[in-house]
C-alpha cells in the first residue's frame, strides 16, 4: 500500500479513486509519565516515554487509514493529512490524539 501526503504518485496513474479514509488512535499516557516529561522540560531534553506513546498512535492510525482502504479495494492512498492534539483528562494525566485522512485510490 502506498501512502503519501502528495496528490499523485510519480510514475504512477490513478485510475479510480474509492474515497475518503481515516485513521484515528487516543491513547492515555499515566501521571508518572506527565511529571517525568514536565521534569525534562525544566532541564532540557527529549521525553522518550512521550515520544514512544506518539509512535504508537501514529503507527495504529495510519494502520487503521490503510485497512480501510484495503476494505475499498484502493491500493494507495493519496493527499494524507496527518494531525496531532493532546486532551487534557485532569489529575489523572493527558491522551494523545492522532487522526490522518486521505484519499484511497487505485494506481497501475
Amino acid at each position: 500500500m502506498v501512502v503519501t501526503t502528495t496528490g499523485t504518485i510519480e510514475g504512477r496513474t490513478i485510475v479510480d479513486y474509492k474515497g475518503v479514509v481515516t485513521g484515528e488512535a487516543i491513547l492515555g499516557t499515566n501521571i508518572f509519565r506527565d511529571i517525568f516529561a514536565g521534569l525534562r522540560d525544566i532541564v532540557g531534553g527529549r521525553s522518550a516515554s512521550y515520544e514512544k506513546v506518539l509512535r504508537e498512535a501514529r503507527e495504529t492510525a495510519f494502520r487503521e487509514l490503510e485497512d480501510e482502504a484495503r476494505r475499498l479495494g484502493a491500493n494507495a492512498v493519496v493527499g494524507v493529512d496527518i494531525d496531532y492534539e493532546t486532551v487534557s483528562t485532569g489529575s489523572s494525566g493527558s491522551m494523545l490524539m492522532v487522526s490522518v485522512s486521505g484519499t484511497a485510490v487505485v494506481v497501475r
